[in-house]
């Protein structure tokens, strides 16, 4: 089954809601002060069912003070079916009737002649080639246009052929991309409480499915659904939809806010876009605030206009919309702007990118052209660049592009394969930052080895602390991927690094080395050797260090050091007292090694350490096979 939506429009009074209820049977004035006064106040709901397709159809009101009710149903309209009655032709509504079309992007449409039955046909055809004039530059220009009678049924089969026809050649939304369902409407049934409805504009849902309510956060599941008073299992893009809300309060919810599977969107306070000044409206200054509505929501927004001060009647720029409250949107999504006072439609536009950041000072028109225009995979490998060493799921890019998952996919398995993008941890990097990562850590790497020459390499910690704006786990995870680097337990080095010594260091080691045999089983402390050769106990400390890492000494702490010859001397030393005994004392232990507490008790700690020994009270087991 095809599922459009169409859409009435019109200066009031032309006879919308009549020319529903004629093509369908269903009146859309639903409000008992409608049904009283003879307009439409608010949207009205009908369907038009053919084989294999159904027209969902929102009648709109067409008074000026009713204009954001009309926008409020424009935003998932397919194809426009504008009504303009034979007794007065085209008046000031049906001007900003078409010129809301013309700016949310609808494509399509058919212009309906209405009340043919009280005029004479001349009348009728002079009304027509109104019309023909007033479309011309438009959308519907060429559309057929049908002069019809609600009242006595004249052409109204003609009419319902047309719509079928118009219909049948409008591109099918996608339902698979993220859902969202924009509420135009909220209320309560008996039995099964607070329903929302509104026109899937992407996307799929299903009975039992979890949703959010955005921009609120309510998190809830699907009761129910309804779609044309028929009870289904799924609703999918294209379709009008009623969702039965599960243990959510009506007074929670309002028009505006949109229905979406949980944690897959989120709102946004600031939108970049593409701007079009209406011929006949008023210069807009920079820095303007105005109405904005786009899906079913309304709110005033902060116009930056890009590189100009001042768009003038008829023009367009680039801009940045600060929003006073958050809203849904995509890249492509459309919507209108209308000033504050006196409230009437100035414009509109095409959203660029939903989640920008705050400005875009040296950013010139061809990035914007490039995000407007450019192919799904050029928008995509942008937008992931523009993440810099953040980086971006493939959650974010799939709320961003108003395309299919699918094609989203795809996209980014092609830029990984061209080598432009690379993914960590699951977010995805644009390879410019990550050579430039690449680069920043060889430099980094090398300033540290060349100031430290003894050292085995930079701690982990203190070359992430370089680079905090790129979370840690997927630094790291980065960072191994590099083959110029050897991560060594928590020391990080260039993979042809090596410690080595200077002349002067390479003398003192020969001499730290004599002094530590000589010594034996008592030791000078590390600031006992750098007094002695005069030298900086940082320098001695690696110069230690190196020396363990040759194997060539064992580090007892942070200050004693010992030869590892004399090492595996004691080692011996204490398996042979263990033939005779299983335990050994403080005293013993100084004693057979012919040293003193002040070494004994480190040596023993150390021992107890490497698991040769184990303390039980004042003594020490010996845990060393014999």
């Amino acid at each position: 089954m095809r599922h459009v939506i169409l859409g009435t429009a019109g200066h009031i009074d032309h006879g919308k809601s009549a020319l529903v209820m004629a093509l369908t049977g269903i009146d859309p004035d639903r409000l008992k002060e409608e049904k009283e006064r003879g307009i439409t106040i608010d949207l009205g709901f009908a369907d038009l069912r053919y084989d294999l397709l159904t027209v969902g159809i929102v009648d709109v009101p067409g008074h000026e003070r009713l204009i954001k009710n009309m926008l409020a149903g424009a935003g998932g309209i397919d194809l426009v079916l504008f009504a303009i009655a034979a007794d007065e032709g085209v008046m000031p509504q049906s001007r900003e009737h078409l010129a809301i079309c013309n700016l949310l992007g609808i494509r399509t449409g058919i212009v309906a002649v209405t009340k043919t039955d009280i005029v004479e046909p001349d009348i009728v055809e002079v009304v027509v080639e109104e019309v023909r004039d007033f479309v011309k530059g438009t959308f519907l220009e060429g559309a057929p246009i049908v002069p019809v009678s609600s009242k006595s049924g004249h052409n109204i089969d003609e009419l319902k052929k047309q719509i079928q026809e118009t219909a049948l050649g409008t591109v099918v939304k996608s339902s698979d991309g993220i859902f969202r369902l924009p509420i135009d409407r909220v209320f309560t049934l008996k039995g099964f409480g607070t329903v929302v409805t509104g026109t899937a504009i992407s996307g799929s849902i299903k009975v039992d499915d979890a949703v959010e309510i955005l921009p609120s956060g309510i998190k809830t599941k699907v009761r129910g659904l309804h779609s044309h008073n028929h009870v289904v299992k799924s609703g999918i893009a294209g379709q009008r939809v009623a969702v039965n809300l599960q243990g959510v309060d009506k007074d929670a919810i309002k028009r505006g806010d949109v229905v979406v599977h949980c944690e897959t969107i989120a709102a946004t306070d600031r939108l970049d876009a593409k701007i079009q000044l209406l011929k006949n409206a008023q210069p807009l200054k920079n820095r303007s605030s105005v109405h904005l509505h786009i899906g079913t929501s309304e709110t005033t927004a902060r116009v930056i206009v890009h590189r100009v001060e001042k768009l003038m009647p008829g023009e367009s720029a680039f801009c940045q919309l600060r929003l006073k409250q958050p809203v849904i949107a995509m890249a492509g999504d459309r919507f209108i702007i209308r000033r504050l006072s006196p409230v009437d439609t100035i414009g509109g536009g095409i959203v660029i990118d939903p989640t920008p950041p705050a400005r875009r000072k040296k950013a010139d028109d061809s990035f914007f052209e490039l995000y407007l225009t450019g192919s799904l995979s050029s928008r995509l490998a942008e937008k992931i660049k523009g993440a810099a060493l953040k980086g971006i799921p493939k959650q974010k890019l799939y709320a961003w592009a108003a395309e299919d998952i699918t094609a989203i996919d795809k996209a980014i398995e092609t830029l990984k394969k061209n080598g432009l993008i690379t993914e960590a941890n699951e977010q995805l990097f644009h390879m410019s930052y990550i050579n430039k990562l690449h680069e920043d850590i060889i430099s980094n790497l090398k300033i540290y080895h060349n100031k430290n020459r003894l050292h085995s390499g930079m701690s982990k910690e203190e070359l992430r602390g370089l680079f905090k704006q790129i979370d840690a786990k997927v630094f790291y995870k980065i960072l191994n991927a590099f083959n110029e680097v050897i991560a060594d337990k928590e020391l990080i080095r260039l993979k042809d690094f090596r410690p080595s010594l200077s002349q002067t260091d390479e003398s003192i080691k020969i001499k730290i080395l004599e002094m530590l045999r000589t010594s034996q089983y008592q030791p000078p402390s590390r600031q006992e050797l750098a007094a002695a050769f005069s030298i900086k106990e940082k320098q001695a400390e690696d110069i230690l260090k190196l020396l363990a890492k040759e194997d060539l000494l064992v580090r007892i702490n942070d200050s004693l050091y010992m030869d590892k010859g004399d090492y595996e001397k004691m080692i011996g030393i204490v398996r042979e007292f263990g033939k005779d005994r299983k335990e050994i004392t403080v005293s013993e232990f100084r004693e057979i090694l012919g040293t003193t507490r002040r070494y004994a008790l480190p040596f023993l700690e150390y021992l107890d350490g490497k698991k040769i020994t184990m303390r039980v009270g004042d003594k020490r087991k010996i845990l060393l096979a014999c």
